[in-house]
């Protein structure tokens, strides 16, 4: 899929974030694939904002079903309470639905509130993540090698990779 052929219609690659996160995790996404090979020639990226985590779902179906989007990215961040923690399963669920209905991949990016205490930690961890899962976006439809070779290694987004157990 890495070359586009002459009068192809470009690759498009969904992204939909929310306004109730505290930090523009969208953007970063944007950011992100914006930097990969064949950005604007190869692939597009397609972006919609909405309340919060719970329309994402619908969000991301309606930007595969309707923009024809290949792959998309869900960008939210649930709350600190317990009621945000069960309807950011809810939300999660959702988003499993929806990449069955479409058999599209839909990752789903969440940071959630009680990561850290330290607000700047907590930004580093949005901007990474948010980046991180991007280029994973990107790599599953351009470069599937890219995360073959990093099977079994431990990789982290938003903290610090984990490492490869080893027996």
């Amino acid at each position: 899929m890495g070359k586009k052929t002459k009068g192809a219609r470009p690759v498009k690659i969904g992204v939909v974030d929310t306004m109730f996160a505290r930090y523009d995790m969208g953007a970063a996404a944007r950011r992100e694939l914006a930097e990969c090979p064949g950005f604007n020639e190869t692939f597009v990226v397609r972006s919609l904002t909405v309340p919060g985590f719970k329309d994402l779902a619908v969000a991301a179906k309606n930007l595969i079903e309707k923009e024809h989007c290949q792959i998309v990215i869900a960008l939210g961040m649930p709350g600190s309470a317990p009621i945000d923690k069960q309807c950011a399963h809810e939300a999660s669920m959702g988003l499993m639905s929806a990449q069955l209905m479409t058999s599209t991949p839909i990752l789903e990016v969440f940071v959630h509130e009680d990561e850290s205490d330290d607000p700047a930690v907590l930004a580093a961890v949005f901007e990474d993540r948010s980046r991180k899962h991007a280029r994973n976006a990107y790599w599953m439809l351009f470069a599937p090698e890219e995360l073959a070779k990093r099977a079994g290694t431990g990789e982290r987004q938003g903290f610090a990779n984990a490492g490869p157990l080893r027996a």
